[in-house]
């Protein structure tokens, strides 16, 4: 079964949400008790010191924490009000509708740069060649790629940069038209002028999706983000306006993190 349309919800139901959330490895749990509401068309940065469960937090939300042997959740992720954790929905589904670009650049080497955008395509409908063209121009284009590679498309990925990999793994994400795009640290493996690319990019794509990213870049934060939530030891410790977060934070330990008391 998969998650109904958008479309099914009512206008006031937040995009994606997360219900008492629990992520747990074994009888360990990564982060515990989340609950955190992402609106449509928002930026929403996950901060918060290496291993506090802000990737962890990420991988449940399109239920790829799953896929870990003796990984799984407890709580609920909601999106469009439904719970993606229901035991009939297809958790393929799920993930063509909160899609995911990683920390480093995964385009597939043995595939074309065409063939990686419609690479998302193939879970879906069957579609004609021409669409199918039509499809994976839109995304690059999406992704700030086209005019770089459009005389490429039958090119290996590998011959492109660092920056313009994961720009294409974005277009890939994108192409089939989730809701949602998670972001694991999309910056960390590039210098920065790939950086200022995918910043740029994050706030094109928030006109048309709800994006979360996570980010150790408390700069970065602050320049691409509308909500902050900050996560301490597995658990979230605040969450509010970026402006807020990040000049009038109500938690000390929040203040200490983003004065640089502690990381």
């Amino acid at each position: 079964m998969a998650v109904p349309p958008a479309e099914a919800a009512p206008a006031t139901v937040p995009r994606l949400s997360a219900d008492t959330l629990t992520a747990w490895y074994g009888s360990a749990s990564g982060v515990r008790d989340v609950t955190l509401t992402c609106r449509e068309n928002t930026v929403t940065a996950l901060i918060g010191p290496s291993g506090c469960g802000k990737s962890t937090l990420l991988r449940s939300l399109n239920r790829m924490h799953e896929l870990v042997p003796g990984a799984r959740v407890t709580g609920r992720v909601l999106l469009d009000g439904y719970d993606i954790y229901d035991p009939a929905i297809n958790p393929v589904q799920v993930r063509r509708r909160i899609g995911m670009v990683f920390q480093r650049p995964t385009p597939f080497p043995t595939m074309t740069i065409a063939e990686n955008v419609a690479a998302g395509l193939r879970v879906g409908e069957s579609m004609t060649r021409a669409h199918q063209q039509e499809i994976v121009e839109h995304a690059l284009r999406r992704a700030a790629l086209w005019d770089e590679v459009k005389d490429r498309l039958h090119e290996s990925p590998m011959n492109l940069s660092g920056g313009q990999q994961q720009r294409l793994c974005v277009a890939r994400t994108v192409a089939p038209e989730p809701e949602v795009i998670l972001l694991d640290e999309p910056t960390a493996s590039l210098d920065p002028a790939g950086t200022a690319h995918i910043e740029e990019l994050v706030q094109e794509l928030k006109r048309e999706f709800t994006v979360v990213i996570v980010t150790h870049n408390l700069q970065q934060a602050g320049r691409v983000s509308d909500v902050t939530a900050f996560f301490y030891l597995g658990e979230l410790i605040e969450v509010g306006a970026t402006s807020r977060m990040f000049t009038a934070p109500l938690k000390p330990q929040t203040e200490a993190y983003i004065t640089g008391r502690f990381g």
